[in-house]
């Protein structure tokens, strides 16, 4: 049977009236950002793409290579669609106005590489974007930080690239979640995974174990009964699973069933958490939901979440619908203590 094409999955939605031409052609720009990174990856040492560039960027993190130019691929292909009135990213301090006289009404919101730690040892990493309507949008004004400050729930389109042993772009419009895998031969999207749904329940964790130490009481809690297994309070058997490119590990989770669990803790720098609200917590939060998971700080709603500044940071538990209400079990009885 032949698979439909992301170009087709596209106009079929533009003919049935759920996208307007500026979002189709964003949609087209975007996935051509994640193909043209996917190439140079797969090119990897070849094309001295690898290592350091001796710069801390706004996050307070070493940037790479990879990074730097992955930025600058999706830039320079979403400027030019005549789509966009604005840009914001993880790796630029400031926001990004279009230069173009042809400006449209969406804001882009983006994170060009994540998991950039796992670059020089070949495990998967990815890129995450977000797509929001600008309501101040004024074609002969620019853009300001406010302009993008909209929570979650009013995102318009989200997903993320794996580049993984297969590439997979992963992608939202609000109605079910779409896996399509790019077939080097022909470079298309091949829709591979339709109305992706995670199982409500699940056995697998994913942490990072090493931070025990820090975390605040209901996770350290609710990570502790995991293993103790069928013999605690949960009654079961728990598996830890841990990439390290918090896409990859979300992957798994829209596959298998899983939950994510990033939180705040005691170190200064990661008192509000360490996930992005705007360019990594809200895109995937977008897509868990759609796939009939749950996304939250842990008492509250992330995409409920109105945010205060473009680089703002958030603890974050998402995955497995049942699971992730068992930890919110964990944080309102905390509460009472």
């Amino acid at each position: 049977m032949r698979h439909k094409t992301l170009k087709e999955y596209i106009f079929e939605k533009k003919v049935n009236e759920i996208l307007d031409n500026e979002l189709c052609l964003l949609i087209e720009t975007i996935s051509c950002s994640c193909k043209k990174i996917s190439s140079l990856i797969r090119k990897g040492a070849l094309e001295n793409i690898f290592g350091d560039i001796g710069h801390i960027n706004i996050q307070g993190e070493e940037q790479k290579k990879l990074d730097v130019i992955a930025n600058e691929i999706f830039l320079k292909i979403n400027e030019k669609s005549g789509t966009l009135c604005g840009m914001a990213s993880e790796e630029m301090e400031d926001i990004y106005q279009i230069s173009s006289n042809k400006k449209g009404k969406y804001l882009l919101i983006f994170d060009p590489l994540d998991g950039s730690s796992n670059i020089n040892v070949n495990v998967s990493i990815g890129s995450i974007f977000s797509v929001v309507l600008n309501n101040n949008y004024n074609e002969n004004s620019l853009v300001n930080k406010k302009d993008f400050l909209i929570p979650g729930n009013k995102q318009i389109f989200a997903g993320y690239a794996l580049y993984g042993p297969q590439t997979i772009l992963v992608i939202t419009l609000g109605k079910g979640v779409y896996g399509f895998t790019l077939d080097i031969n022909t470079n298309d999207w091949i829709l591979t995974h339709e109305n992706i749904t995670i199982p409500q329940s699940t056995n697998n964790f994913s942490i990072n174990m090493s931070n025990m130490n820090y975390w605040n009481n209901p996770i350290k809690k609710y990570i502790e009964d995991c293993l103790i297994g069928n013999k605690g309070p949960l009654r079961k058997n728990y598996n830890m699973r841990w990439v390290g490119s918090m896409v990859s590990d979300i992957h798994r989770i829209l596959i298998q069933g899983g939950i994510f669990i990033y939180p705040p803790d005691s170190r200064e720098s990661y008192k509000f958490g360490k996930i992005r609200l705007m360019y990594e917590a809200n895109p995937i939060s977008f897509i868990i939901e759609q796939a009939k998971g749950s996304a939250i700080n842990g008492i509250d709603r992330i995409l409920d979440i109105i945010p205060k500044n473009i680089h703002e940071r958030i603890g974050i538990i998402l995955g497995s619908e049942k699971e992730v209400s068992i930890i919110k079990n964990y944080y309102k009885n905390n509460n009472k203590c």
